[in-house]
């Protein structure tokens, strides 16, 4: 395995391993950092995840992608998740956090983490916090996406995803260079089925009255950073 390892790596171009060990040298540097991002749709979660990831070398947790991508590759908890979707259920909180939990222990997390947009429920929130208790850690802060409802509908049904990386656009206020293309990779984006004013309306009830509670449990730090703030202004509230 070691052989085929090193094998692996002579066919990676030298600029590419030498960007990677810079990488991780100031990696090295960087405190550990645990992260929770909430705030309702729209409000700019997953457009600066990326940016906080790549600055403090953080793995980002997206939950959604995470059950897709356990179901694509057949893990045992991805079958459990496909099991409970192709009965109609919802995937149940337990199954959630024991995805999170095995994406805690890749090298890509060893610096901590940001969890976008989970826990939605106080139940949920206690089952996570029962899960970093064993690994001996805790949520360092909770930053809280403040911004009015009426400003996320124009938000949301211009909103363009490039799926593999994450990347996100606005047909508005950032759009790609070529429409329906991802700038990087010439991929084309998509634009997801729940974006429309109709399901906004019902997922901002269900935050309003499931997620803002999730704010104030005693182990958690609460921040509330407007979602208009500049990441570099943003990021004041990650230390």
């Amino acid at each position: 395995m070691a052989a085929a390892a090193a094998a692996d790596l002579e066919d990676v171009p030298s600029v590419v391993l030498m960007t990677e060990l810079l990488r991780r040298m100031k990696c090295a540097t960087k405190p550990d950092k645990r992260l929770i991002l909430i705030g309702p749709p729209g409000s700019g979660k997953g457009t600066q995840s990326p940016i906080i990831k790549d600055e403090y070398c953080l793995c980002h947790l997206a939950t959604g992608d995470m059950l897709r991508a356990a179901v694509a590759a057949k893990t045992p908890l991805g079958v459990k998740a496909k099991e409970a979707m192709e009965k109609g259920e919802l995937v149940s909180d337990d199954l959630v956090v024991g995805i999170i939990d095995d994406a805690l222990k890749k090298p890509s997390c060893q610096k901590g983490f940001i969890l976008d947009g989970f826990p939605r429920t106080v139940v949920q929130a206690q089952k996570l916090d029962e899960m970093l208790d064993k690994h001996g850690v805790k949520v360092d802060k909770v930053i809280n996406f403040a911004i009015d409802d009426a400003i996320l509908e124009e938000r949301i049904t211009g909103r363009w995803i490039h799926p593999s990386s994450g990347r996100t656009y606005h047909s508005k206020f950032a759009p790609p260079k070529v429409p329906g293309v991802d700038d990087v990779s010439g991929e084309p984006l998509v634009q997801r089925k729940d974006d429309t004013a109709a399901v906004l309306k019902s997922r901002l009830e269900a935050f309003h009255k499931q997620t803002e509670p999730v704010f104030f449990p005693p182990s958690y730090f609460y921040r509330s950073a407007s979602a208009f703030n500049h990441v570099a202004t943003l990021c004041k509230y990650c230390y």
